[in-house]
């Protein structure tokens, strides 16, 4: 568990994304693909039923004795809670309302985060569109480990510990990698989950505000879901920079597994990118792919080849337009 990893430094490129070229090149090749963009009309109503699951888990476990309510946390509140996160993901690509009403899409978001109790979903938009257009930008993506990440989790047990830290890790990052001002938005994100967490605790007391929070923490730390974030883009193959898992847990994850295909086509929501890959097939199924997130987890703790500095790092060039 001490063996050190050998990378010291990222995956250095100097060029661009390969998302973009291949974009031109499946349109131009299949332009019906255009017909998939667009809001998915389901994914209000899907958000609606589960923010209504986790109010009412809210209730049933205020009166849970506490083991059974730690169980619950990471049996079920974890799952829910990560799949939430990846909810707003989508809404961040105005996949629930449209282009054209931008804002209900934010504040659809902040709805969408109420039982996840950490207020995340207006920066998530301005750091997320970041990633997409400026993938492995050096000071501009944040989805990039930190050089100290790089430099002391370089052991199995650190990795290990590393991967249980993500929450924390994710929410510092962009304050050290690419810190911007406090948007009106973001201090609307904080005043509303503040307040919901404050009248969730008057109402019902600290087990369902435990439940929240700690499902949350967990869901995004050591659980299977959390896979995906090692899964879409650290290098396990040299060169390599973007990966699709296809697994069932895609069920539970807003398809964010079919990631190649999303940073193709961010304006197809993720019910649609399983139609993607099947017109477009040809320029999918040979690229390196998953089938399990927990396997992703154990072979990115086990191999000492693998640390967070496994990332494909560049240098941008000319005007960088950030949100």
């Amino acid at each position: 568990m001490g063996n050190r990893v050998a990378r010291e430094d990222y995956e250095w490129v100097y060029s661009d994304q390969p998302h973009a070229d291949r974009r031109k090149e499946i349109l131009a090749k299949y332009p019906e693909i255009k017909s998939l963009m667009g809001p998915d009309l389901r994914l209000k109503w899907i958000v609606c039923i589960m923010v209504g699951i986790q109010f009412l888990a809210f209730y049933l476990v205020k009166d849970l004795d506490w083991k059974w309510v730690l169980f619950w946390t990471y049996a079920f509140g974890s799952c829910i809670n990560h799949s939430m996160t990846l909810a707003i993901h989508e809404i961040s690509h105005n996949t629930a309302f449209g282009n054209n009403k931008a804002t209900w899409n934010r504040y659809f978001a902040m709805f969408a985060n109420l039982p996840i109790g950490l207020p995340y979903s207006a920066s998530f938009k301005r750091y997320h569109l970041d990633h997409h257009r400026y993938l492995g930008g050096d000071g501009v993506d944040v989805d990039i480990p930190t050089e100290f990440e790089g430099w002391f989790f370089c052991t199995r047990f650190r990795k290990f510990i590393w991967i249980i830290l993500q929450p924390l890790f994710y929410a510092i990052r962009p304050l050290c990698i690419n810190p911007k001002p406090i948007s009106q938005l973001e201090v609307t994100n904080l005043v509303c989950q503040l307040t919901f967490n404050f009248l969730l605790y008057m109402l019902w007391g600290a087990k369902p505000v435990v439940y929240m929070m700690a499902g949350s923490m967990l869901g995004m730390g050591l659980h299977p879901i959390s896979g995906h974030f090692i899964a879409e883009h650290y290098m396990f193959l040299k060169g390599q920079e973007t990966y699709s898992y296809y697994g069932s847990l895609n069920l539970l994850t807003f398809n964010v597994g079919y990631h190649n295909e999303h940073h193709d086509f961010p304006s197809i929501p993720g019910c649609r990118l399983p139609m993607v890959k099947k017109i477009a097939a040809e320029y999918y199924c040979d690229l390196p792919q998953y089938t399990s997130w927990v396997r992703v987890l154990y072979d990115f703790i086990m191999d000492d080849t693998l640390s967070p500095y496994s990332r494909i790092k560049r240098k941008l060039k000319g005007d960088v337009k950030q949100e």
